[in-house]
């Protein structure tokens, strides 16, 4: 078992407090991603599983083991943890089996490291030194030194952030598929939404160093706990609104939403669930933005303007009168 478990963890640098009492469960052979904007904790998490920040109370186990909490703290050499930092940090006096095997036992390095290589899509590549390679291939080559001394638990410090938006992509789906095939535990921390959501099995969003929610992809995205996390996570569509029965009346008309709660409240739709439709609330499309796949169209109403997501090619223009209809069932946050 490498499941990784957080209690209750605080820390604070003066007056600044970077986590207030959060928890974090990471099951066995899963990768969570830890997302949030700069400044709510998640770097300082990461530190605290590492063994590189003692935190002020709490508890950390791995496993079995709590390495830290109950008057123990177990150092980062003796945890079983990788890191893969922001920034591939790799040894540019040493070639690429020299880094991959740092710390391995000369007489199992050499296979060790042509194992991993492989398993990273660089074979043959144990001779070449740092500076030969490209951005992608250091960000493989810091994996596999993570994962050389097969350790209980991987962690990820945002290592694509310096990588150009193709070649991420490419990477991350690349990282993803070493993570699953070794089944290793891991945890990534981002700031960047389409990252969390397309290559973990689950996020935990932070903010002011707490855990707000952790969820699925699916789950987290379609069920978000209040407004700031639904803004946070994709493009939200928001109506003033009363609800009563589990449907709320808008400017867009009546909507069904997923629970009970009566009341004025605000409803969240996404882009993709308004669609252009003749019988709808009619208004003037001000604004297309083209993705390729896609295209985000901004609509004026009456009362306000909002967003849809549509399948190209876009049938219509800037200036066009179209009428905008909701498809399916709405999240309603009632007004505290």
């Amino acid at each position: 078992m490498t499941d990784l478990q957080l209690r209750g963890i605080s820390k604070s640098f003066g007056r600044v407090q970077a986590l207030d009492a959060t928890d974090l469960s990471v099951p066995d052979g899963e990768l969570v991603a830890v997302l949030g904007p700069s400044g709510c904790g998640k770097t300082t998490m990461l530190r605290v599983v590492a063994g590189f920040e003692r935190p002020d109370a709490g508890q950390v186990s791995l496993g079995d083991r709590t390495v830290v909490g109950d008057g123990k703290f177990v150092p980062p050499e003796h945890r079983k943890v990788g890191l893969v930092p922001q920034e591939a940090a790799l040894f540019p006096h040493l070639d690429v089996e020299r880094n991959v095997g740092f710390g391995l036992p000369r007489s199992a390095r050499s296979a060790r490291v042509a194992e991993l290589l492989e398993l990273v899509g660089l074979p043959g590549y144990q001779k070449r030194r740092p500076q030969e390679l490209s951005g992608g291939e250091q960000s493989r080559v810091a994996l596999a030194r993570a994962l050389a001394p097969r350790p209980s638990l991987i962690l990820l410090d945002e290592p694509f952030a310096a990588l150009d938006a193709g070649l991420r992509s490419e990477v991350r789906n690349d990282v993803r598929r070493v993570l699953r095939e070794t089944s290793a535990t891991g945890v990534l921390v981002t700031h960047d939404q389409e990252e969390a959501l397309s290559i973990a099995d689950r996020v935990a969003v932070m903010r002011a160093g707490r855990v707000i929610q952790q969820a699925t992809p699916v789950d987290l995205y379609s069920n978000p706990a209040d407004l700031h996390v639904a803004r946070f996570v994709g493009d939200a569509v928001e109506l003033e609104a009363v609800s009563e029965s589990g449907v709320a009346q808008t400017v867009l008309g009546a909507i069904e939403v997923r629970d009970g709660v009566g009341g004025r409240g605000v409803v969240l739709l996404r882009p993709e669930q308004l669609e252009l439709n003749e019988s709808g609330v009619t208004g003037s499309v001000l604004d297309i933005v083209f993705h390729g796949h896609d295209a985000l169209v901004r609509v004026g109403l009456p009362t306000l303007e909002v967003v849809l997501r549509v399948v190209t090619p876009v049938s219509v223009r800037v200036g066009d009168t179209v009428a905008v209809k909701v498809r399916g069932h709405a999240q309603f946050y009632p007004l505290v």
